[in-house]
């Protein structure tokens, strides 16, 4: 166990930078059986829970320049060429799609003996949500003759680590899907897995490794990842907030340092991360045979004896309950663990109960993880609150990005339609990087059943369906569509966005409006009178203008398509569809005397999300700009949380009211008032669930999109709107990646005059919009004095 500790600070050194794709990697390996085989240990269990080592050395006669592997696992592995971590994996999927990573592994290897490790595990039955599994297993393929002398088989050595067993849940009530803790006896574990493999056994073959499309694919259909490899990155724990039973050393935990609990001793001491992270934890200890030590992680503190949480940067009169870890010292010196995955924390409360000897804890630290996004926007406004809300909210989009978007890294960890579209956004504007909104989007893609519709988040071992969440995938292969450029891309998804509507369609009346339609239709974590589990009201008859509108809207994101890339016959149908369903929902809906569109037909309540959806879908027309205003201010309305504020803002701002749109952020600014470093999950602080939802980063969008007015104005970003809503500002400047290029602006107010300088991509055009008059722009530089 101590090459934990060994590997995982030669991993830090080199930050995993590696690719998960190496160039130049062999065809044959999509189109024909591999003759590596999936391997496992003999005579244990396929399915349940447990922790294996696999081992295989080889003598090479000099360092090679190129040694490309390929490399898969089922539940999880963590692959180690001579002491050194090279790769986590597989990237998420389903058995139809398998992701294997490739790796150029010459780096790490001499010329000698060169030993490739793999610790490799199953979670069982109690597996996270998101891990979709056929059974344990681990396959290595070399991606030339030369390299596979290190293909598995039976030449490789085995054994189960028998010191591993689960724990579960975290303390209280709610619904938690995101895997097992650890509770590891060091007497059991496997001494020196990665130098000594003598009583080992040789692997069980399994079967060849099969590439998704061959004839006899069956079980893993394996495909290339098209993910790099997860950022890895030391990170010091900041403070310890408060100890007992044990004296903490000044400077632990942000410096090394090593201090000692007594004999016969129960201690405690709280770890603060300040912030909310995803991170592997490293506990180093020495002696203290029997010694338990306990890691519990928490988003926040709690109230007593109940889950309520207060300010999340006060500690004293209040409980820390969460996901757990404990390890069983075996008595021995520099013995490390380091957690299978990663954990997701602000908080850790170690609990510490010596036997007959003092037990060393030599140091305790993180390695922060999540896929590598790189912050390239520019925001400068002069107003640090603004600044503060885009660094939480870029925060929370890294927390809630592994291998796949999350919708809560401590819960969930499921990838869930209706937040990747705000998440893969938050993508475009602040990284550039679209990766992991395209796997999204494949995985959305894949994940339709025979009835049409997408499931609401994938992967996911149980299936669960939310209609209305089909209806965003379309809405956010459209934000693709105008944002990125990869048109075929999009239009080999056509057929599936046609699938969904073909459904819909299924239940729409004679007049358009949907009736009685199935599955979990939800909107927004609202409970108010009419609303039943985040679905929004519907009448006696069925109807909900609600639904109907978001059909509309996506009819028509649908038709756009179509007409552009797509068939001119489903671009008609789907106009006229359209058309029909534009003009039921004025009638049915709209009462002209309070000047809202009701929630349904009866009329019953009225709510921001209908009236912004009214404006968002054309429907409300030239009455956009009145209805805005009363949406704005109107506070008897059924109020949006803060996940479907995004929807709110845009209707808000497409009616006009751009300009307000920092007044609209009071919900953030209750999140920094509560002491929250990410953005919860509803906008109930004291009630919420989950202190991170990316589904709340809008901020994130709309400082770019609305305050500075970067847009796109055609498909592909092939051309840009510039509209700014700087409200009281007299100064701002920003810039945002593009497909081209970077899209810079800077605006600078001089008495009655404004400075405004924007740099578009060469060969980009584009227009400025101000105050109601358009200015064209050129690609390049542009100066206006206005």
């Amino acid at each position: 166990m101590k090459f934990y500790a060994i590997a995982a600070a030669v991993l830090l050194s080199l930050g995993l930078s590696l690719s998960a794709s190496a160039q130049n990697s062999n065809p044959d390996l999509l189109s024909q059986p591999w003759k590596a085989l999936w391997v496992t240990v003999p005579k244990q269990p396929q399915h349940g829970y447990g922790i294996y080592h696999f081992a295989k050395s080889v003598d090479l006669p000099t360092k090679p320049a190129r040694f490309v592997v390929h490399v898969s696992a089922d539940n999880r592995y963590k692959l180690y060429v001579n002491h050194t971590l090279v790769s986590l994996g597989p990237a998420r999927g389903d058995i139809y799609y398998w992701n294997y990573e490739t790796i150029d592994i010459a780096p790490y290897l001499i010329g000698g003996k060169n030993t490739i490790t793999a610790l490799v595990w199953n979670d069982g039955d109690d597996r996270p949500e998101a891990q979709i599994s056929h059974r344990t297993a681990f396959i290595l393929q070399g991606d030339t003759p030369i390299e596979e002398v290190f293909n598995t088989g039976n030449s490789w050595k085995s054994i189960r680590n028998d010191a591993y067993q689960p724990t579960l849940g975290v303390g209280y009530g709610t619904y938690y899907v995101a895997g097992p803790g650890e509770l590891v006896d060091m007497h059991k574990s496997v001494k020196n897995w990665q130098d000594n493999d003598s009583g080992w056994q040789n692997a069980q073959p399994i079967d060849r490794g099969k590439p998704k499309g061959i004839t006899d694919a069956f079980g893993w259909m394996l495909v290339p990842s098209s993910l790099p490899q997860m950022e890895m990155k030391m990170q010091r724990i900041a403070s310890v907030r408060k100890s007992a039973g044990v004296n903490i050393p000044a400077g632990f935990p942000v410096t090394k340092a090593s201090f000692t609990v007594p004999a016969n001793t129960k201690a405690s001491f709280l770890l603060d991360q300040s912030f909310l992270t995803n991170a592997y934890l490293t506990a180093n200890f020495s002696g203290g045979d029997n010694a338990g030590i306990s890691f519990t992680y928490c988003e926040s503190p709690m109230k007593p004896g109940s889950s309520a949480k207060p300010n999340r940067n006060e500690v004293e009169g209040y409980r820390f309950v969460g996901r757990k870890d404990s390890v069983i010292s075996d008595g021995s010196a520099n013995q490390s663990f380091t957690t299978l995955a990663f954990r997701s924390y602000r908080y850790i409360l170690v609990n510490i109960s010596t036997k007959d000897e003092p037990l060393t804890i030599d140091d305790i630290y993180g390695t922060f993880t999540g896929y590598p996004f790189k912050f390239n926007a520019k925001l400068t406004t002069g107003n640090p609150e603004l600044q503060q809300m885009l660094d939480i909210g870029f925060r929370t989009a890294r927390s809630c990005a592994v291998e796949t978007y999350f919708d809560c890294p401590y819960y969930e960890q499921l990838q869930y339609i209706g937040d990747g579209r705000i998440q893969a956004l938050v993508s475009y504007f602040n990284t550039g990087d679209d990766r992991l909104a395209r796997n999204a989007l494949n995985q959305m893609d894949h994940s339709r059943i025979a009835e049409g519709l997408t499931l609401s988040r994938h992967p996911s071992y149980s299936p669960q369906i939310i209609s209305t969440f089909s209806l965003w995938y379309i809405s956010m292969l459209h934000d693709y569509w105008m944002y990125r450029n990869d048109a075929n891309f999009v239009k080999e998804k056509l057929d599936g966005a046609r699938q969904v509507l073909a459904f819909f369609a299924k239940y729409q009346q004679a007049d358009g409006s949907l009736k009685n339609t199935p599955y979990w239709k939800f909107a927004d974590w609202v409970s108010t009178k009419g609303w039943d589990y985040g679905q929004p009201p519907k009448d006696a008859q069925g109807n909900s203008a609600l639904l109907d509108m978001q059909l509309l809207w996506t009819l028509q994101q649908a038709t756009e398509m179509e007409t552009k890339m797509g068939s001119p016959f489903y671009a008609d149908m789907y106009r006229a569809r359209a058309a029909k369903l534009k003009a039921t929902i004025q009638k049915k809906y709209w009462d002209a005397a309070k000047g809202f569109y009701a929630d349904a037909g009866d009329k019953q309540t009225y709510s921001q999300h209908t009236n912004a959806l009214a404006i968002l879908s054309g429907v409300a027309g030239t009455n956009a700009t009145a209805l805005a205003k009363k949406l704005e201010k109107d506070s008897t309305l059924v109020q949006c949380t803060i996940y479907f504020k995004y929807y709110l803002h845009q209707a808000l701002v497409k009616g006009g009211l751009g300009n307000d749109y920092i007044n609209w952020l009071d919900i953030w600014r209750n999140n920094i008032k509560m002491g929250l470093t990410t953005w919860a999950e509803i906008s109930d602080l004291e009630h919420d669930r989950s202190d991170c939802h990316a589904w709340g980063a809008s901020p994130n969008i709309e400082f770019f999109r609305t305050v500075l007015g970067i847009d796109s104005y055609a498909p592909g970003f092939s051309k840009i709107k510039i509209e700014p809503h700087l409200g009281t500002m007299d100064k701002a400047s920003g810039e945002i990646p593009h497909p081209n290029g970077v899209v810079a602006v800077n605006y600078a107010k001089t008495g009655s005059k404004w400075a405004i300088n924007i740099t578009l991509p060469m060969r980009t055009d584009g227009v400025l919009v101000w105050k109601g008059k358009s200015y064209p722009l050129k690609g390049g530089k542009n100066t206006l004095n206005i």
